[in-house]
């Protein structure tokens, strides 16, 4: 069983041929709405998995709650731990180029307002050996009432370093597995540019320091990870990437998922690199997410 606790969003998304600069105005090419939140993606790619999901964390009394908890709904993703707040629900507003890359603008709303009490909640109904997975699009109290919670019953956490807040780096070091790209690594250790020898130096100097499994995703190149002192790297798929929103917590939504279900590690990572590659061919971070079977059929 997975629970996952954190951010559920409505994503407003505008493509166009390029970024715009600082006080710039571009044309957009086309616009859409979507269910979105890396908190609410990836309880959707572990339930697309295969798991057992439950979903907790706050939305909004208003239109655009239903819309962004339809697709975990439709999934039978277990909801009845996201209470509905008077704040707005939570939006992301994205813009991405005609080749993929994006930026994006968060507005927490209803996810602002979660609270330790509810984290240690959500954990106490775990059972030990369970998985719980979290971000930082909430507030990192309730992300670090959740780790000490998990450590008390016996629950296996998984924390995603994004988005990286100077919280995580002394939060981070709590959970079991941590999960982040390239350039939040290097902003986790203090360090810029590194070479992939070099990456692999620190990431075993920080696994014998915490004894965590490290997890750094690499973007086309892969992933290298570090588990009970053995080095581990797959590679995704060779693709033209769409879109690349969502990604990241198409990869850790399977990874929990295939380690839910008893999948070795390495052969976890290999689900979840090429999990995260299939979500970057269509537009969307929900209407992205692959299912198993899709996933499957390439690794």
């Amino acid at each position: 069983m997975i629970t996952v606790l954190g951010s559920i969003n409505i994503d407003l998304t505008a493509t166009t041929h390029r970024l715009p600069k600082p006080g710039e105005t571009v044309t957009g090419i086309s616009f859409t709405t979507a269910a979105g939140g890396k908190g609410a993606n990836q309880a959707l790619a572990a339930r697309r998995a295969g798991a057992s999901v439950r979903m907790a964390g706050a939305v909004g009394d208003d239109a655009l709650a239903t819309q962004a908890l339809a697709l975990l709904a439709d999934a039978a993703v277990d909801l009845s731990d996201v209470r509905i707040a008077a704040e707005a629900t939570g939006t992301a507003h994205i813009l991405v180029t005609s080749d993929g890359e994006n930026v994006i603008v968060v507005v927490p709303g209803a996810n602002g307002i979660v609270t330790p009490e509810d984290a240690k909640r959500t954990v106490g109904a775990m059972q030990r050996g369970d998985y719980l997975l979290l971000q930082f699009e909430i507030p990192a109290p309730a992300v670090e009432a959740a780790l000490v919670t998990a450590r008390a019953k016996g629950v296996i956490s998984i924390v995603n370093t994004a988005p990286l807040t100077p919280e995580v780096k002394r939060i981070g070091g709590m959970a079991d597995v941590l999960i982040a790209n390239e350039t939040e690594f290097e902003l986790f250790i203090d360090r810029e540019k590194l070479s992939a020898t070099e990456r692999e130096e620190e990431m075993r100097a920080l696994h014998a320091k915490t004894g965590q499994t490290l997890i750094v995703t690499l973007g086309a190149e892969g992933v290298i990870a570090i588990r009970k002192s053995e080095v581990y790297r797959a590679k995704g798929l060779k693709i033209t990437p769409v879109d690349t929103v969502g990604a990241g917590d198409t990869f850790c939504g399977y990874l929990a998922a295939s380690l839910d279900a008893g999948h070795d590690f390495e052969r976890a990572l290999r689900r979840a690199a090429v999990a995260g590659s299939l979500a970057c061919l269509k537009p969307g971070a929900q209407p992205s997410i692959p299912f198993a079977a899709a996933v499957e059929a390439r690794s």
